[in-house]
C-alpha cells in the first residue's frame, strides 16, 4: 500500500498542512505500548480523532481516557506545540509525515520553515531477551535540525501529567524529582497504593517514571499544567522547582516537565531522549502450585530496584533501538515475501498491540508471561485469546508461548479447577490470576480443550520440546477424552466468538475438536504412548469422514458448495478458521478438497472490507480472516489481506486496531474489542 496524503482540520477549526502516512493511516497510532498499563495511543479516525496529527489531540490510554503528554519547542523566542491538545497554548507545528514500523511511530514536523522535528516513539521489543522484555518502559526521542540553512536558537520541552497514575482522577498523587547518575527523573505515584487493583483498567499501584539525560542545559519543574507549560512558553526554561502540594489528579492537573536548551541548532541534528515507564515490585497474584501468592515483576530478578532498572533502560537506547530495528526488518522482509506490502501494513501494526497485552512476572528461574484480555472483559490468561494470538509467539520466540501456557497447566494440575475440561481463563480480571476453584468460569469446554491441545503440540514442534508434552500428558489426555465424547456433535454452547451467542452443532467448533483429537494422537506418538496414538488417530479420521457428511452444503442457486455455520443449515456459512490448525501442525487430516472448496467460496460472499464472520451479521473478526487466508489459495489469500489493509487505511474508527469490524461499512460495531492481543493472529502466514 502506497503512502497517501490526508488533509484535515483540527477540532478548533484550524487547518493542518497535509501529512503523508506510511504504510497507512491506522485507526489509532501506538505511542508507548509495552504492557496492559503502559498503553498510550493517538486516536486517528474521523469519529473521534484528528486524522493522525500528533498536535491538537491528547494521547489516550487504550480505554480512551487521557494520558496527558505534551511537547513544546521554542525557536528564536517563539513557542510552538508539537504534542498534546492546548487550545490556549502556542501555535501548532506543521506535521509533514508519519511512518510506523513494528516497534516505532515516527512523526516529521516543520516549525515555521526554520527547523525540522523528527519525533520517534519507540516501544522496544526483544522477544528473545527476557531481561529487556521485562522492563515496562518506552522511549521518546526528538531530533531537531535546521531546515533553512540558518542556525536557530532552540529550546525543547516535554511533560507528562498525573493522569498516567490512576484511572480515578479524584485520587491523590504524590511525586518526587531527583537524579541518578546520568539520568534525571520525575517519580509519580498514587499516595495510597492499592495493589492488584484497577480503575478504568489503569493500575492503582506502582511508580511511574519520566526521565531524560541529566545535562547542564536541563531544567525541570512540577506544578499545575498551565503554570509549568506557560513558564516554558514564556521563558524557554523551567524554574527547577518542586510543587509540594500533593493533590488529586484533577485538581489543577499536576504535570512534570523537562526543558532542554539546545542552543544554536544548525544543519547537524541535536537530539533529546526521554523515557517513560512503570515499576511495580509485585505485579500479579497467582493461584499456582503453592496456592495463592503474589508474583514479582520479572525485572526484579535482574535489577536491585526501580532506579537501577530505569538507569539501565535509559542508557540502553542505542542497543534497544538496534534490536528493535532488526525485528522491524525481519518482519518487513518476511511479510512482504509471504504476501506483499498489504500484509506488512497489517503485521507491523499488530506487533506492539500483541506484546503490549502481556507482562513478564515471576523469577529468572521460574518466569511466566501473563496476558490480559484487554477491552473485551479484562480476564487473565484467557485460553481462547491466547489461541488467536499464538502465531505471533511461535514466529518470534516459541518459549513465550510456553510461558503463557505454563500457568494454565500449573493451576489445573494443582487441583485448583474441578472440571474435567480445560479452564477458560485464570481470573475474572487482570492482574488477579486467582483461578476458578468453584468451576464457574465462562463455559467453553470444547473450544478450550481443542485450543490447549493444539497450542501445546505447536509449541513442542517449534521448540523441539517433547519433554513438555510428557510433563503434561495426563491432563492433555483428560482433555482429549472430553473431545472424543463431545467434538463430533457439539452441544448448544458458545465458541470463542461468544458475542455471537450459543449454537448447537457448530461446524467450525466441531472441526477444532476433531483436530484437537488428532493433536493428542501426535502428542501420544511423540511421548511413547503408541496405543493411545493409534486410538486417537482412528477416532479423528472417522470423525473427519462423518464431519464432511454433516458440515458441507451442496451448491444452491445462492451459494457455491461450502461448509455451513451449523449442521444442516445449508443457507448459512462462516469463516472456517479452525482449518488453520490442520495445516499449522502438518496433519493433512482434512482433505485438500475442503481447502479448495472454501477458497472458491469465500470470494462469492466478499463485501467491501472482507468476508463476514458468518451469516448472522455483517461484522467479521480480522484475526480469523488471516487464519483463513493463511491456508487459502493465493488469490483468495490476497483478497482477504487486501480487504483488511484497505479497512486499516479507510475506516473512520479511532481506536487501537480492533479485531471486530463491519465488512460493509468499515465501522466499529460498538463492542469492546480494541487493542486486544488477538491481533497476533496477523502472523498466521508467518507461523507456517
Amino acid at each position: 500500500m502506497l503512502p497517501f496524503t490526508l488533509l484535515i482540520a483540527c477540532l478548533t477549526g484550524a487547518a493542518f498542512a497535509a501529512s503523508t502516512f506510511s504504510p497507512a493511516r491506522p485507526p489509532a497510532i501506538p505511542l508507548a505500548v509495552r504492557s496492559p498499563y503502559l498503553s498510550t495511543w493517538l486516536n486517528v479516525g474521523s469519529d473521534g480523532g484528528n486524522g493522525g496529527y500528533l498536535a491538537s489531540e491528547w494521547p489516550v490510554f487504550w480505554s480512551n481516557q487521557i494520558t496527558g503528554w505534551t511537547g513544546l519547542i521554542r525557536v528564536d523566542g517563539t513557542a510552538y506545540t508539537w504534542m498534546g491538545n492546548l487550545p490556549e497554548g502556542p501555535a501548532v507545528v506543521d506535521q509533514t509525515s508519519f511512518e510506523y514500523t513494528s516497534t516505532k511511530s515516527t512523526f516529521t514536523m516543520d516549525v515555521d520553515g526554520k527547523v525540522e522535528l523528527n519525533i520517534t516513539f519507540l516501544s522496544p521489543l526483544a522477544p528473545n531477551d527476557l531481561k529487556r522484555q521485562s522492563l515496562i518502559f518506552s522511549y521518546l526521542n526528538v531530533e531537531v535540525t535546521s531546515s533553512d540553512g540558518e542556525s536557530h536558537d532552540v529550546q525543547l520541552y516535554s511533560d507528562i501529567s498525573a493522569e498516567w497514575v490512576s484511572g480515578n482522577r479524584a485520587n491523590v498523587v504524590q511525586w518526587e524529582y531527583d537524579t541518578t547518575g546520568d539520568v534525571a527523573y520525575h517519580k509519580v505515584y498514587r499516595q495510597n497504593q492499592q495493589i492488584f487493583t484497577e480503575a478504568t483498567d489503569q493500575t492503582e499501584h506502582g511508580n511511574w517514571y519520566w526521565a531524560t539525560d541529566n545535562v547542564d542545559s536541563l531544567t525541570f519543574q512540577s506544578g499545575a499544567d498551565e503554570d509549568v507549560r506557560g513558564a516554558f512558553a514564556n521563558d524557554g526554561k523551567l524554574a527547577n522547582s518542586k510543587d509540594s502540594n500533593f493533590r488529586a489528579i484533577n485538581d489543577r492537573y499536576p504535570v512534570f516537565g523537562f526543558a532542554v536548551d539546545l542552543g544554536s541548532v544548525g544543519s547537524s541534528s541535536s537530539s533529546t531522549l526521554f523515557s517513560i515507564g512503570l515499576a511495580q515490585d509485585q505485579a500479579l497474584q497467582f493461584d499456582g502450585a503453592d496456592g495463592l501468592a503474589p508474583l514479582p515483576s520479572l525485572w526484579k530478578s535482574y535489577f536491585d530496584d526501580d532506579l537501577a532498572a530505569l538507569s539501565f533502560f535509559h542508557g540502553d537506547y542505542d542497543t534497544a533501538s538496534s534490536l528493535s530495528s532488526e525485528l522491524d526488518d525481519k518482519i518487513a522482509q518476511d511479510s512482504i515475501g509471504a504476501a506483499g506490502q498489504d500484509y506488512l501494513t497489517i503485521t507491523s501494526l499488530a506487533v506492539r498491540q500483541t506484546l503490549g497485552a502481556t507482562q513478564l512476572v515471576g523469577t529468572s528461574d521460574k518466569p511466566y508471561l501473563f496476558l490480559k484480555e484487554i477491552s473485551s472483559n479484562g480476564n487473565t490468561q484467557t485460553v481462547d485469546v491466547i489461541y488467536p494470538a499464538h502465531p505471533f509467539f511461535l514466529y518470534t520466540n516459541p518459549q513465550l508461548l510456553k510461558l503463557l501456557l505454563d500457568p494454565l497447566f500449573e493451576n489445573q494440575e494443582s487441583g485448583h479447577y474441578p472440571n474435567m475440561y480445560s479452564i477458560h481463563d485464570l481470573g475474572t480480571h487482570f492482574p488477579n490470576a486467582t483461578g476458578h476453584p468453584d468451576g464457574n468460569d465462562e463455559q467453553m469446554p470444547l473450544e478450550e480443550c481443542g485450543n490447549m491441545l493444539i497450542m501445546s503440540l505447536a509449541y513442542a514442534q517449534h521448540a523441539d520440546d517433547n519433554d513438555y508434552l510428557s510433563q503434561h500428558y495426563t491432563i492433555l489426555k483428560q482433555w482429549a477424552s472430553f473431545l472424543v465424547d463431545e467434538a463430533l456433535y457439539p452441544a448448544n454452547q458458545i465458541s470463542t466468538d461468544d458475542f455471537a451467542g450459543p449454537l448447537a452443532n457448530q461446524t467450525n467448533l466441531a472441526l477444532k475438536g476433531i483436530i484437537g483429537i488428532e493433536a493428542m494422537s501426535k502428542i501420544a506418538g511423540l511421548t511413547g504412548h503408541d496405543d493411545d496414538a493409534s486410538s486417537y488417530h482412528d477416532t479423528a479420521v472417522n470423525y473427519v469422514e462423518r464431519w464432511q457428511e454433516l458440515a458441507i452444503a451442496d451448491a444452491t442457486t445462492e451459494f457455491k458448495k461450502h461448509t455451513t455455520l451449523s449442521y444442516g443449515d445449508n443457507e448459512s456459512h462462516g469463516l472456517l478458521y479452525n482449518l488453520y490448525a490442520d495445516r499449522e501442525l502438518g496433519f493433512d487430516l482434512i482433505p485438500q478438497s475442503v481447502y479448495d472448496m472454501q477458497s472458491e467460496f469465500y470470494p462469492t460472499v466478499e463485501l467491501t472490507y472482507g468476508v463476514p464472520l458468518d451469516t448472522r451479521h455483517s461484522y467479521t473478526k480480522s484475526d480469523w480472516e488471516i487464519f483463513v487466508a493463511a491456508v487459502a489459495s493465493t488469490d483468495t489469500r490476497d483478497m482477504f489481506i487486501s480487504d483488511l489493509a484497505k479497512w486499516v487505511a479507510e475506516t473512520s474508527t479511532n481506536r487501537a486496531f480492533t479485531d471486530l469490524y463491519d465488512t460493509a461499512s468499515g465501522d466499529y460495531p460498538g463492542f469492546f474489542f480494541v487493542a486486544r492481543p488477538v491481533m497476533g493472529g496477523m502472523f498466521a502466514l508467518l507461523a507456517l
